[in-house]
């Protein structure tokens, strides 16, 4: 299973919100690319960047904390939030994204995201569906919209694509752990797809459990920078897995 740390960034800064809220805003580090640094350091290989002010903004904003780390380190980079238009993808896969995530796009216009993974390949879109009891959540996690979760992303199956980041938004960033039943339940109804786990780890023995139901990755963020799980534990982890 990938180990996939989380950059969110806001005016420049790396931070992390709880529960997609803004209100609850916390600056980890003002500058994203030392800590991508060290997570290469760590061994680690993937990241997944999130524009949080993209996200608001619905467009690109951060592309240059993007290009910053693409060039700087050797990370596969992920990046999503607020990506709307065939403009912002050209922006962010010529700042050195290797895949992006779209989210609210998938529901408010499916023909473009459908589109996207015509245009751009299988392995380049990520699909990211984001839910509140099942439901899928939109706009930063602002709305709910009436799309059920497996259903929804059955479709985008049917359509091609193959990676879904889903994120339970009631555990996003609590520390209490993932929504393990959600993706079991997932898993067991669409063997086929690479589902990321993200939201909720809150300590390293999660990781072999999530790798166990057959999550293909999963995103760590809050409990890296609140010290819940080290780096040193992510870097075994990896070469165990080698």
């Amino acid at each position: 299973m990938r180990i996939i740390p989380a950059i969110d960034i806001i005016d420049g800064k790396c931070v992390r919100l709880t529960k997609g809220d803004y209100d609850t805003k916390k600056v980890y580090n003002e500058n994203p690319l030392e800590v991508a640094k060290m997570f290469q350091d760590a061994g680690i290989e993937h990241l997944h960047l999130v524009d949080l002010d993209g996200a608001k903004a619905k467009h690109i904003v951060n592309h240059k904390v993007l290009e910053t780390i693409a060039t700087k380190t050797n990370l596969k980079i992920d990046f999503g939030g607020g990506l709307k238009t065939n403009e912002d993808l050209r922006i962010a896969f010529n700042s050195g994204a290797g895949q992006i995530t779209g989210g609210s796009i998938a529901v408010k216009a499916p023909d473009v995201f459908k589109s996207w993974i015509t245009q751009f390949g299988t392995d380049k879109i990520i699909l990211g569906a984001d839910a509140n009891n099942e439901k899928i959540a939109i706009s930063g996690w602002q709305e709910e919209s009436d799309e059920d979760l497996i259903p929804f992303v059955k479709q985008y199956i049917n359509d091609g694509i193959s990676y879904v980041i889903c994120t339970d938004i009631a555990k996003d960033g609590m520390l209490q752990g993932p929504s393990f039943s959600l993706y079991k339940k997932m898993l067991e109804a669409l063997p086929e797809v690479k589902l990321i786990a993200s939201g909720g780890i809150s300590k390293f023995e999660e990781l072999p459990k999530l790798a166990e139901l057959g999550c293909e990755g999963t995103i760590i963020g809050k409990a890296i920078y609140e010290n819940k799980i080290s780096l040193k534990q992510l870097e075994n982890y990896i070469i165990n897995a080698n």
